[in-house]
């Protein structure tokens, strides 16, 4: 028998799909039928996309990809350091 590997869904699926349920025009089950998803996984979905809509308003998503940006300055920053010092090591052991 062959791997069972978990589907990923994209981010704008799980839009589409979330916003078809704020809506209200399909109950969850008609949703689940429709796109082949767990009833489950679908009121998660909603239940984000409630969730950041409230962050969108209040400035919060702003600080996020501000924090994000930060932290990728500093990620490349740690990966420059490290190529160095393996450069530095390679060549001081001979190799």
């Amino acid at each position: 028998m062959g791997k069972v590997t978990r589907r990923r869904y994209g981010a704008e699926f799980k839009a589409k799909v979330a916003l078809e349920a704020i809506k209200g025009e399909l109950t969850l089950a008609e949703l689940s039928a429709k796109h082949g998803i767990h009833q489950t996984m679908i009121a998660a979905w909603k239940r984000q996309a409630i969730e950041g809509l409230a962050s969108t308003f209040s400035g919060k998503a702003e600080a996020a990809v501000a924090t994000g940006e930060a932290e990728l300055t500093r990620l490349h920053a740690k990966i420059g350091q490290l190529v160095v010092e393996r450069d530095f090591l390679a060549k001081a052991s001979g190799r």
